[in-house]
């Protein structure tokens, strides 16, 4: 069966559907996809899947619409319980006509969700430059909290399942030579078997362990809107187990890819840092390019299709160019790379985190530079959640050794993983910056380390203005002690009394001239 072979005639449907009749009279709003079309009427949003056959998804008959149907109000409600509103029969009367729960045989089943601003979508929202980094660290803190309470599919997932997808991408991808020509696919089948190969073990260990879960399987932009103000999950995969139950990052990655592919890697590296200081999650760290590169493969290959059967060439030609680069994109996230490890010290309130996070995104490859913070390493320790505040014992020797040790054992986990790492922490012994410099010298990586200095009384104030953040240092545990460091210090020394933004840029600038060939 060709990809996109439409099964059944659905035209009738789609007449009801576009009928103002059907909503009261109004008008409704018709919005296409290769999967769907959706009907937008007043205040409710119909959806009606396709007759179609993909090799990744089959909607070829009625009762695996339906089927189709129910899962997505079920799944769905997880992440978006008063969004979806249910399932509908569409039924023929003995009149021949129509209707919604008629007496009639159904001949369709059509989803009901409550409709909203499609100006609200985060896609949209990116394009317009309306999508804030408070609205990607809140979408962060929503994902680590659905893949918490997600079900673990221990069944599903783990080498074979990532085997199979992307044996799936190539053989699909290699399939549409009018999309991709005939050899744009060689390195991608290349690199993906040699990251697969190393990352093997490590995806069943995961699997064991519980992080494989049923997961959204379809987290980009388009599927997250501002609803109440929050944003929220919703349109997930629900029509085949196998895609939607993965490893948690590998759901993550999707949203991932989508924003580097925007352009947006700040929001990326935002995004990722975040969602891995809620969860602690880094031991998949090793597998996250991979990820990202199936998900890129994925959206090649659905481009293509779709523009199979487009009508309007010029719009098909649109869509393989859009197939092109996901391509490309694919193949660029598996390519090899050299990682560094970058030490931000400074006394507390010298502003080492938020200017991490500012020059992260623009060290390393996709999604940037891993961010070690010891703030919450220090609260991961002691099984707080970052907001709350640690009881003061948790800053004794014993407990500030520990943390160390552990931002430490992390840098190295992430530089083994291929990273660039950032460790962020106050590093006021010198104990404690020898040990990170030995752990660049034994991953055998460039080790640059910067000590940002800013007199006592901006750091009150710095201090003084945060709000809901990982540290617990106060005015007056500076004031107690203006300043901790000891020893000699070999660390870069800038000057970070500026803004934020002018010393994230001072960073990245004495990072590069110490790189920049003599």
């Amino acid at each position: 069966m060709k990809p996109g072979k439409i099964t059944q005639d659905q035209s009738a449907v789609v007449a009801f559907l576009e009928d103002p009749a059907t909503h009261g009279g109004t008008t409704p709003e018709r919005i296409d996809t290769h999967a769907a079309m959706v009907f937008l009427a007043g205040d409710l949003a119909y959806k009606l899947k396709r007759a179609v056959w993909f090799p990744f998804m089959d909607f070829s008959t009625l009762d695996r619409r339906r089927a189709a149907c129910e899962a997505e109000v079920r799944l769905n409600r997880r992440t978006a319980p008063d969004f979806y509103l249910g399932c509908r029969p569409v039924a023929r009367r003995a009149d021949g006509t129509l209707a919604f729960d008629g007496d009639g045989e159904a001949i369709e089943w059509i989803v009901v969700m409550r409709r909203f601003d499609q100006n609200l979508l985060f896609d949209r929202m990116a394009e317009r430059g309306d999508l804030t980094a408070s609205h990607m660290i809140e979408t962060a803190d929503e994902i680590a909290a659905f893949h918490a309470a997600a079900e673990p599919r221990p069944d599903r997932g783990g080498s074979e399942a990532l085997r199979w997808i992307i044996d799936d991408d190539i053989e699909e991808i290699s399939a549409m030579p009018e999309a991709f020509g005939a050899t744009g696919v060689g390195a991608l089948r290349h690199l993906s078997d040699e990251a697969l190969q190393r990352c093997a073990r490590l995806l069943d260990a995961r699997r064991a362990a519980g992080f494989v879960r049923h997961c959204h399987g379809d987290l980009h932009l388009r599927n997250i809107f501002l609803w109440e103000g929050r944003p929220t999950l919703f349109d997930c995969l629900e029509f085949d187990e196998i895609l939607a139950c993965t490893d948690v990052l590998y759901d993550l990655a999707f949203l991932l890819m989508d924003l580097e592919h925007r352009g947006r890697r700040d929001f990326a590296n935002l995004t990722f840092n975040r969602y891995l200081q809620r969860t602690g999650d880094r031991g998949g760290l090793p597998a996250v390019s991979l990820f990202l590169s199936c998900r890129a493969a994925i959206r090649a290959k659905v481009e293509a299709s779709g523009a199979a059967y487009q009508h309007d060439e010029a719009k098909a030609e649109t869509m393989r160019a859009s197939a092109r680069e996901y391509l490309k994109l694919a193949t660029g996230f598996l390519t090899p790379h050299a990682p560094r490890l970058i030490a931000i010290g400074g006394e507390s309130g010298c502003g080492k985190s938020t200017v991490a996070s500012l020059a992260a995104p623009y060290l390393g490859e996709a999604p940037g530079a891993l961010i070690i913070r010891s703030d919450v390493t220090r609260k991961h320790l002691f099984g707080c959640r970052l907001e709350d505040p640690l009881p003061p014992e948790a800053y004794g020797r014993e407990a500030t050794v520990q943390t160390y040790g552990e931002v430490a054992s992390a840098a190295k986990a992430g530089l083994a993983a291929g990273m660039t790492v950032i460790a962020d922490a106050v590093y006021a012994e010198p104990a404690e910056r020898d040990a990170l410099e030995t752990v660049a010298r034994d991953a055998r990586v460039p080790f640059h380390g910067l000590w940002l200095d800013v007199p006592l009384d901006l750091r009150i104030e710095r201090v003084a203005a945060r709000r809901d953040d990982a540290s617990d240092a106060t005015a007056g545990f500076l004031r107690k002690h203006p300043r901790r460091e000891k020893g000699p210090m070999r660390w870069s020394r800038i000057d970070a009394s500026g803004t934020a933004e002018s010393v994230a840029a001072e960073v990245l600038k004495s990072l590069q001239a110490a790189v920049a060939p003599a």
